[in-house]
């Protein structure tokens, strides 16, 4: 595939029928991005959020002359749409949405919007539980040495709608989450990644894991044999569930266990990418990141290049210099030898063991807690009975965590903000222990979101 010719964002008529109003639910990044591509289109918006907007998104809309409203939704405005385009945060529980589908207003996600207008360009979209935000910084790091014209957008960056109305790229690397699948009509990717699935957001899927998992396979719906589908084949859900769905595009399967004709897979300390008969072969010592977990991000990331061309040498280069990303396994500082280390990002609790899994020969104190989803804590007993000593809860209601894990750890005690836990986990702590920021929940019961999460978790450890 070649990414590197220069493109400009694609004009389409609107629907001949008449689809002129587009009403947007939400005005975080996602919405705001697609009113201005909207309204670039030609489309009569309109943005209507719940609550009250925040500083910048207020004033790109003031400053882009496009009709809002705050803290209310006016339902006549609303219901008025020819299309809406649902922020992925707000469910299907919301009252105003409900009354928008039993009117029979086509729903659409952003990314499905965004794709409509985006020319020929390629897309790589990255998926799944766990790993996608690492997957989708390294391919994009992959992607730019190899001198592609590249933007990294979705749920990492710049909204995909956005980079298309304001920087429109020769291709995009999407981080997409299961709610922004959900809406989807047309959206068809040419190289798909799905890393894994566990249990996550079961709350938002009726508590049924089975629709959270139709949801992730959403990715390939629309794929066709020419594009490319790279999955784990070390993922029980993942192969227990692939037969299920009419997948036409190629497969590309990344595995530690078994050798493969074509895909990526670990053996002998070697990661080996087989491609179209050709092979790269590196030692998975000579990768920057480092943890089990990170060498699938690392095969996945290296075949999703791979499929848009990008040079073997390019390739090699990024897995020997990529740093990981702020809030996934972030060393803070070393206090008086204790390493503080951030990892706010792991909002489930898959995420979170494989954040234990990649601590070797270190005490640990764990600080959990937030907002469960409906999570079962049953796969990180075994982990936290070898690895962890000391358990703070960062949290409003942790009862949950004390049932879970009371009787499996020295000391378990609850704190309400970020300082409080840094504090309980330093006294916990002796030279040599790991604190460790993994709270296998959202973030917010206390916080706005991960990263602030994660920024006064690192604030606080400043500050001992």
């Amino acid at each position: 595939m070649d990414t590197n010719t220069n493109i400009s964002p694609l004009k389409q008529p609107i629907n001949d029928k008449k689809l002129k109003r587009l009403v947007i639910l939400g005005a975080g990044e996602s919405g705001i991005g697609t009113a201005l591509l909207a309204q670039q289109q030609g489309y009569d918006v309109f943005v209507s959020d719940s609550g009250e907007i925040k500083e910048p998104f207020k004033s790109t809309l003031q400053n882009s002359n496009i009709d809002f409203e705050e803290a209310q939704h006016t339902e006549e405005k609303i219901l008025s749409a020819d299309e809406v385009m649902k922020s992925p945060g707000i469910g299907e529980k919301n009252e105003v949405v409900k009354k928008i589908r039993a009117k029979g207003i086509p729903v659409i996600s952003e990314i499905e919007f965004a794709y409509r207008y985006k020319g020929n360009s390629k897309i790589i979209a990255i998926t799944g539980s766990n790993g996608k935000t690492t997957t989708t910084a390294l391919t994009f790091c992959m992607c730019q040495l190899g001198g592609a014209d590249c933007a990294m957008v979705g749920n990492i960056g710049y909204s995909f709608a956005r980079q298309v109305a304001e920087g429109p790229k020769a291709l995009y690397v999407i981080e997409i989450s299961s709610f922004q699948l959900d809406d989807i009509k047309t959206f068809r990717p040419d190289v798909a990644v799905l890393t894994n699935i566990t249990e996550d957001h079961l709350d938002r899927y009726d508590y049924k894991v089975q629709n959270y998992i139709n949801s992730k396979f959403r990715i390939v719906e629309n794929q066709q044999p020419g594009d490319v589908f790279i999955y784990n084949l070390d993922d029980d859900t993942t192969i227990k569930n692939i037969t299920k769905y009419n997948i036409k595009s190629t497969l590309y399967p990344i595995t530690m266990s078994k050798e493969l004709p074509q895909g990526a897979y670990l053996a002998n300390a070697k990661m080996h990418l087989k491609w179209k008969g050709e092979e790269m072969q590196m030692s998975i010592n000579d990768f920057k990141l480092k943890g089990k977990h990170n060498q699938y991000n690392s095969m996945a990331a290296s075949l999703a290049s791979t499929a848009v061309d990008i040079r073997k040498e390019k390739i090699r280069e990024a897995l020997q210099t990529f740093e990981s990303l702020e809030h996934r396994m972030e060393t803070v500082a070393t206090i008086k030898g204790v390493e503080f280390i951030n990892d706010s990002k792991a909002t489930n609790v898959n995420s979170t063991w494989f954040a234990l899994e990649s601590i070797e020969e270190k005490p640990i104190i764990l600080i959990l807690g937030g907002v469960d989803k409906g999570n079962d804590y049953s796969s990180m007993k075994e982990m936290v009975t070898e690895k962890v000593k000391a358990i703070v809860c960062m949290g409003i209601n942790n009862q949950k965590l004390h049932e879970e894990f009371g009787g499996l750890v020295e000391s378990i005690v609850d704190t309400t903000s970020a300082v409080e836990a840094v504090q309980a986990a330093f006294h916990f702590a002796t030279k040599g222990d790991v604190v460790l920021l993994s709270p296998a929940c959202a973030s917010f019961d206390l916080f706005k979101n991960y990263e602030d999460r994660g920024n006064q978790f690192k604030q606080a450890v400043k500050n001992l």
